[in-house]
């Protein structure tokens, strides 16, 4: 592990950088990647985004101008918001095991990089990147507060998690300081719902799955589903939360079909530890919100997690 003076060393020193991001990236690893690269190229360096080709529309002006061609060549891989590598994207897993530096917030992270900077306090990655721009030198410009922002206001579900801190707040006023368009980003992150989004979450009402007495809420939904309902990932965004939005819910458990196996998405409240439950698992994440995937169908997911669940007590 490094410090954070000297993970901003390690960016000065070199000029040529190549930004990873994870599976399915979310609004934190996506805006910790534009702010990472905007600030580098505000110093001069070479920097480009991975491709990624889970990359959605939602987040498109984000990425407008970054992404590169995913050659590695010549550059220094920094991964962001990246617990594991093994949540690289499919066709990135050539670059496995030559990651430089990984810049994360998850107390789960299993440090495959060959220089690491961790602060599990950090509610969101992107008040780390916020952290080392300032220590850069680099001026926040409108571009870069709205890449921090939506990873800010994503990460801890509009400041709502319990993962939210007074720096979180503090980092959020820095964003509309240098002139971020919170309010247009917060209607599209948060209030807007496209017709595939609201048949998705239709779909999860009818059939969401309530054990213990409501304290344990199940959602399963296959991607035939979620393309039958004329729905994109890039839509999906955030919908692991589904299931513990239902009153009286304490774990809340989604259940998502992915390449190899099935993706367990827990969401918790202060009595259970999300993270904890994940590592049993094989995965990992925070204490109130984390994930896994285990190998099988759906149905094998479920048994996993159940058992899991007796496991730790859950009267499930």
């Amino acid at each position: 592990m490094i410090t954070l003076e000297q993970t901003a060393a390690y960016l000065r020193r070199y000029e040529r950088f190549l930004i990873l991001t994870h599976r399915r990236p979310d609004g934190d690893a996506v805006g910790c990647a534009s702010a990472l690269c905007l600030g580098l190229r505000a110093l001069g360096k070479d920097a480009v985004i991975f491709p990624n080709p889970q990359f959605g529309a939602k987040f498109a002006p984000l990425l407008d101008d970054l992404l590169g061609t995913g050659d590695p060549h010549g550059r220094k891989l920094v991964s962001v918001d990246l617990a594991a590598e093994s949540l690289l994207p499919y066709n990135a897993l050539g670059l496995t095991g030559h990651t430089d530096l990984a810049i994360d917030h998850h107390a789960s992270h299993t440090e495959y990089a060959r220089k690491t900077y961790v602060d599990g306090t950090a509610a969101a990655c992107g008040e780390i990147i916020l952290d080392l721009l300032e220590l850069l030198g680099v001026k926040l410009d409108k571009r870069m507060a709205e890449a921090i922002y939506v990873a800010v206001s994503t990460d801890t579900g509009r400041f709502c998690f319990s993962n939210t801190t007074a720096a979180t707040f503090r980092a959020a006023a820095k964003c509309r300081e240098a002139g971020a368009d919170t309010a247009s980003w917060g209607r599209l992150l948060f209030t807007v719902k496209t017709e595939g989004r609201r048949r998705v979450e239709a779909y999860l009402t009818a059939h969401t799955e309530v054990r213990a007495d409501g304290r344990v809420a199940i959602c399963t939904l296959p991607s035939a589903v979620v393309k039958e309902l004329g729905a994109t990932e890039d839509e999906m965004d955030d919908i692991a939360g589904f299931p513990r939005d239902l009153a009286g819910v304490e774990i809340g458990v989604m259940l998502r079909d992915v390449k190899d196996g099935a993706r367990i998405s827990l969401r918790t409240d202060e009595h259970w530890d999300a993270s904890e439950l994940c590592e049993a698992l094989g995965g990992g994440g925070h204490k109130a919100a984390a994930g896994a995937t285990v190998p099988g169908t759906l149905p094998d997911g479920r048994r996993a997690v159940l058992d899991v669940l007796r496991r730790f007590g859950a009267e499930v």
